[in-house]
């Protein structure tokens, strides 16, 4: 009997499947319609605005960065989407957080960072997510975006060659089944 589940964390038909949510996302992506380079560059961009420790600026700032790059906005946001959800939060603002010490002269702890990240994930409103992150300081902004920009860096890159070899590899099915009909 489907749809009669009362708990349904414990019901196996509501447990979340990674297999099937990777092949969801996968589908997302090789349905994507238009150049490769395009579509891998908004990845890229998508990948690293995921992964840099910016929340409540994600959907503007894919929207910009593609926009002025004229690159796949669509393709940025199932990137970002990927990166940066419930489960990856705590360990690239950590991460962020760590690097962005060591490389910069401040020394922001994880304390007062824990705090802001639990009011950001009540997913409070915009500007009560806007007041908590300014009520960390200047410091722990430039240590988190240091640190945010140096953890991303490297898996925008690598995710704009493995996505540009998707999209390639893609069009070319595409091509060889519209030559074959």
């Amino acid at each position: 009997m489907t749809g009669t589940c009362t708990a349904v964390r414990s019901c196996p038909e509501h447990t979340m499947n990674l297999k099937r949510t990777s092949r969801y996302y996968y589908l997302k992506f090789t349905r994507l319609q238009g150049d490769p380079q395009s579509l891998a560059w908004g990845t890229a961009i998508g990948t690293f605005l995921g992964i840099l420790p910016t929340i409540p600026f994600h959907t503007v700032s894919v929207v910009l960065f593609t926009f002025l790059t004229r690159t796949s906005t669509i393709a940025g946001f199932l990137a970002t989407l990927i990166c940066c959800n419930p489960f990856t939060y705590v360990p690239q603002y950590y991460f962020s957080l760590l690097i962005g010490n060591m490389l910069t002269p401040y020394n922001f702890n994880w304390e007062r960072m824990k705090g802001v990240l639990d009011i950001l994930l009540a997913k409070p409103g915009f500007s009560e997510s806007i007041h908590a992150l300014g009520g960390l300081g200047y410091e722990a902004v430039i240590v988190l975006l240091v640190g945010g920009s140096v953890l991303a860096l490297p898996f925008s890159i690598a995710s704009y060659f493995l996505s540009l070899r998707l999209f390639i590899k893609v069009r070319q099915k595409r091509m060889k089944k519209h030559i074959l009909t």
